[in-house]
């Protein structure tokens, strides 16, 4: 849920650099939004709240709290158990202690597996070597095969942060792939759930050499095929989040935790709206900004949705 009723007072003003998680006024529902800044060489850093600009429904929207690597972290590891990800996630599970210690103490970590169906594998735990263990005792050391339900495993571990306790952690999943899915959930529905959960989607595809080819020349040589494909990079980049091809799974791991990790939150007073409502979000970089960066560009969420089911 995007609406964030805090209790504590209002005892300061966060600025770009705090070291300490932000304070909020009491009642006060806020949007908040998760956002990267990058340019052809990779992510950009040293911004501040003024470097940042936000419409909501093309409306600009004054932001009233600003942080960056303060608050705790829940992230959802969701692998992709089909037939032939065996030795991708071998790869993936060597580096995982290495991966994991991008987080901070206090971060959450969560591991779930999709195929043909979802599995929680372990709940939340701030216990990161139990984290390792359990990627390579349970994951790597379970059954791997049948379909993938790529989309269906995404809105799986979107409603387990539904059922979850909305707190002012930050929320993500990650999900380790080769990113071919069979047509199991509408990415309109997934997205909107994300959205409804406040988590990001952030994807690193896996793929061994020649794949991608041999999957091309398959999809030629049998048009109907491509009828039930479906990937998540569409649905990642709703969220605010990017997949990457990882030619290297372990330093792609470990790189994309720590991008999760430093990424800037936003905050602003949430509009007046009916539950259920679809509002767009526009991040972008200030005039000042821009002429620091002339090609940065802000990977933020396209949207929310107003807090409450529709009747």
């Amino acid at each position: 849920m995007i609406l964030r009723t805090l209790t504590a007072c209002l005892l300061g003003t966060v600025l770009c650099c705090a070291q300490e998680p932000p304070a909020f006024r009491t009642g006060v529902s806020l949007v908040h939004v998760d956002a990267e800044v990058t340019d052809e060489t990779g992510p950009l850093s040293g911004f501040h709240k003024e470097d940042f600009l936000i419409t909501d429904n093309r409306v600009p929207q004054h932001i009233l709290y600003f942080s960056q690597d303060v608050e705790p972290l829940d992230l959802i590891l969701l692998f992709d158990i089909s037939g032939s990800m065996r030795p991708k996630i071998e790869k993936v599970a060597s580096s995982s202690r290495k991966a994991l210690a991008e987080l901070r103490a206090g971060d959450r970590v969560a591991v779930m597996t999709f195929h043909g169906s979802s599995t929680l594998v372990a709940p939340f735990t701030d216990d990161l070597s139990a984290v390792a263990r359990t990627i390579n005792n349970d994951v790597v050391g379970g059954r791997f095969g049948g379909g993938t339900r790529l989309l269906a495993g995404v809105d799986d571990a979107a409603e387990y942060f539904l059922r979850e306790p909305r707190t002012e952690r930050r929320r993500a999943v990650l999900i380790l792939t080769d990113n071919y899915g069979q047509r199991s959930r509408r990415s309109s529905t997934v997205v909107h759930h994300l959205w409804e959960a406040d988590a990001l989607l952030s994807g690193l595809i896996i793929r061994s050499p020649g794949e991608t080819a041999v999957r091309t020349a398959m999809l030629v040589s049998s048009p109907l095929s491509i009828l039930i494909q479906e990937g998540m990079a569409g649905v990642a980049e709703k969220t605010g989040g990017d997949t990457i091809k990882a030619d290297d799974p372990g330093d792609a791991l470990r790189d994309t935790m720590r991008r999760i990790r430093l990424r800037y939150s936003l905050y602003y007073a949430m509009p007046e709206g009916n539950p259920g409502e679809q509002r767009q979000v526009k991040v972008d970089l200030s005039p000042d900004a821009l002429s620091r960066y002339p090609t940065g560009r802000v990977r933020a969420r396209k949207g929310y949705l107003i807090p409450g089911r529709k009747s």
